[in-house]
């Protein structure tokens, strides 16, 4: 449970209460709790009059112009909320930044269990997992069906590839070359953009597709219920989703020495390739240049771990665990370039 103090600086029950009194249905003593997991958007329960809900605010402290949006979250929860996509239900948009001090949204709170560092008992056999790992595939699957226009989404679909390039590239001149050289990763970039495919028809892509950003039922059969973090969410290729959730999924090819073997690397969890396979049969896209999305994803991965690097041998990093990326880079690096050899 979050300190009274805390609690007042960052969500004030009683102000948040009121509001809430204003404009939902129905009044009560409103009780808040911080939600301990993830490092964005803060993520806190909200409990008022027997409702429960999940409220989602911006971090404390000053923000990049498009980082850590609510808004953009909240927009594309409302337009996805009667489709197929597996979204939880949006309830209040508040941007008067008086009430708690930045910008928050309601949804519905689900009930389930997000897998993180270990399998619920109730899912933790081969069958189970099986089922999670093509479960993950059918939700993105079907959030990748949606028609996004009719659903009243807006975006610029054309150059979504390029644009994504581009914006990499643009923060690895940032940090690439700071404290280290790393000429394999300009090389990445540089094949990328030499292998970069024609995207098919775009969808709603939510940037961050994998296992810890979705909620599933705490009972077999395994199912997937709700995709949470749509702080990234866009218009685009499908196949950055795909991509993504590729370079958490398995066994790496190289991993570093004592690192714990990870959970979708356990028997019965589906393979990449058969991950891949599934997606190719349930959406008919065509999977010939998948290899660019999965180097993509490292390659982006890579850029980003490298940025926090720099800043921990500048000194100005908050995570002392950033040291560990002087060797996580390179080994992101050297698994781009197995993928590309293998092409």
């Amino acid at each position: 449970m979050s300190s009274a103090a805390e609690l007042r600086e960052v969500v004030d029950p009683e102000r948040l209460g009121a509001y809430l009194d204003a404009n939902l249905p129905g009044a009560g003593q409103t009780t808040v709790e911080k939600h301990i997991a993830g490092f964005s958007n803060e993520t806190w329960f909200v409990n008022r009059s027997g409702e429960r809900y999940v409220l989602r605010r911006p971090p404390r402290g000053p923000l990049l112009p498009t980082a850590h949006d609510v808004v953009r979250e909240y927009r594309f929860l409302t337009a996805l909320a009667d489709t197929p996509a597996r979204v939880p239900r949006p309830v209040l948009l508040c941007e008067d930044t008086t009430i708690i001090g930045a910008p928050f949204y309601l949804m519905e709170r689900k009930d389930g269990v997000v897998i993180r560092d270990q399998i619920p008992a109730a899912l933790d056999s081969e069958a189970e997992r099986r089922r999670i790992g093509f479960e993950m595939v059918d939700a993105l699957a079907e959030m990748h069906s949606v028609d996004w226009q009719a659903a009243g989404l807006q975006g610029k679909p054309e150059g979504f590839l390029d644009r994504q390039l581009k914006r990499w590239q643009s923060q690895a001149d940032l940090s690439v070359g700071k404290v280290r050289d790393l000429p394999e990763l300009t090389r990445i970039g540089d094949w990328l953009r030499a292998r970069k495919p024609e995207s098919g028809p775009s969808t709603v892509v939510h940037g961050d597709y994998k296992l810890d950003n979705v909620m599933f039922a705490a009972d077999a059969p395994a199912r997937l219920i709700a995709i949470f973090d749509w702080e990234m969410a866009t218009i685009g290729d499908p196949l950055a989703d795909l991509g993504w959730l590729m370079h958490t999924w398995g066994k790496p090819d190289l991993m570093a020495e004592n690192d714990p073997l990870p959970l979708t690397a356990l028997a019965g969890f589906p393979t990449r390739e058969e991950l891949a396979e599934h997606y190719a049969e349930k959406t008919g896209r065509e999977m010939k240049d998948f290899t660019f999305y999965h180097v993509m994803a490292l390659w982006k991965l890579a850029i980003i771990l490298e940025g926090l690097y720099v800043h921990y041998v500048q000194g100005t990093a908050s995570n002392p665990g950033a040291a560990e990326f002087e060797f996580r880079v390179p080994l992101l690096i050297r698994r781009a370039q197995r993928l590309i050899e293998q092409a």
